[in-house]
């Protein structure tokens, strides 16, 4: 099975939109990849969901409750400063690398642009989805 670290803006997509965000977090649900998520994204989550889009707690709450049933909540244990343009994405790398992922699936270019790092595949959620049918055949 896939270890997988989603970015936020993976999370944010797929509670409002159905598109590969969507497709991939219902892949998480039905446990066919194992995703992976650090204190630090759950709160970066929370803050987006009620500066950004002025959801309610019930609603927020309801969301992160939903991500505790499918998602492996680690603590980070490494520093990192690898994204210079945007600090804010350390995060997740530091998740990454603290629990051997595979893939990171993000909509970010700054960590698009990286590619790879230690061995973990950085991948737009369509490219992720391609790469999932392309290993089952």
């Amino acid at each position: 099975m896939l270890n997988v670290v989603l970015d936020t803006n993976i999370y944010i997509s797929s509670i409002f939109w159905k598109g590969n965000p969507h497709k991939i977090v219902e892949l998480a649900i039905d446990k066919k990849i194992r995703v992976f998520i650090s204190v630090e994204i759950l709160q970066e989550l929370e803050k987006v969901l009620r500066r950004d889009f002025q959801e309610p707690d019930e609603i927020i709450h309801r969301q992160i409750s939903l991500i505790f049933e499918y998602a492996d909540v680690i603590k980070t244990d490494v520093k990192l400063e690898v994204v210079k343009a945007d600090p804010e994405d350390n995060k997740i790398i530091e998740c990454a690398v603290s629990c051997s992922a595979d893939y990171i699936v993000t909509g970010d270019k700054h960590l698009l642009d990286l590619v790879e790092y230690k061995g973990v595949k950085i991948v737009s959620p369509r490219r992720f989805i391609e790469i999932r049918k392309k290993d089952r055949g």
